[in-house]
């Protein structure tokens, strides 16, 4: 099975996730129709000052390269939701990580574990608040939801700097792409790039430094697959009721429940 490209961030702030081959990420939009934006002053009060350059040190972050450079007053931003992780949950984490391992020895758990409705993009400090609100707004109306993330999937960043396992979303793909129109609107808003076109939503499991789909699909993806199949009470498991939405600019979190 090939590999799926997925537009992961590479800002050590964010394990960010995306699309499937030939889907790629679009490129900034223009605001919506009818809608035009006054121009902001350069510095508001209370506005960070700019930061000096910071080295892109990918040594310092397990390998990984920046996907946009690091200034001060551009916060990272990505809009997701938020997958608590239960004990049997790490269980079949930790099978998985020892299968794979025996392919690719430099795979690493993630540390956080989400399906994401944006790319990771930059927020000027003073456009934070005006698009939490707008989120808020447009997110209102949602319910509750289930899905099912139960598929073993390779994937690439776009940039091929790092190769992904991860479990694919195979029920509730609808619910997902509601939402994701919803937040499009609200980047375009603000000129910023919305999510890929035929999206693959997922959880990402574990992840490793350059290209090494190739060892990690075929034998290796059908054994993964195999393991999660035939693992004690995974259909339960891997059913998650989805309860809000969560948003982080820099180091700030907003959470957005659900209905």
């Amino acid at each position: 099975m090939r590999a799926a490209l997925v537009g992961y961030s590479s800002s050590e702030e964010e394990e960010e996730e995306g699309q499937r081959r030939g889907g790629g990420a679009q490129g900034p939009c223009r605001g919506s129709a009818g809608l035009s934006r006054l121009p902001v002053p350069a510095n508001l009060p209370g506005d960070p000052e700019p930061e000096e350059a910071v080295h892109n040190d990918s040594s310092r972050h397990g390998g990984r390269v920046r996907g946009f450079p690091h200034e001060r007053g551009n916060w990272a931003t990505h809009v997701y939701l938020s997958y608590t992780v239960q004990e049997e949950f790490l269980e079949l984490l930790e099978l998985l990580l020892s299968r794979a391992r025996t392919y690719v020895s430099s795979l690493a758990a993630m540390e956080e574990f989400h399906v994401s409705l944006s790319q990771c993009v930059v927020l000027r400090y003073h456009w934070i608040q005006p698009f939490v609100r707008s989120l808020r707004e447009r997110l209102a109306s949602f319910h509750r939801f289930f899905c099912v993330a139960d598929q073993v999937k390779v994937y690439t960043n776009q940039n091929k700097t790092r190769t992904f396992i991860g479990l694919e979303v195979s029920a509730g793909h609808f619910q997902l792409l509601e939402l994701v129109s919803e937040v499009d609107r609200v980047l375009e808003e603000f000129d910023l790039p919305t999510f890929y076109k035929d999206p693959s939503f997922h959880i990402s499991l574990a992840w490793c430094v350059g290209d090494l789909s190739g060892q990690l699909e075929g034998q290796c993806l059908q054994e993964l697959q195999d393991i999660v199949d035939g693992f004690e009470d995974s259909a339960l498991l891997l059913r998650v009721q989805w309860e809000q939405i969560r948003c982080k600019s820099g180091n700030k979190y907003f959470s957005f429940p659900l209905r």
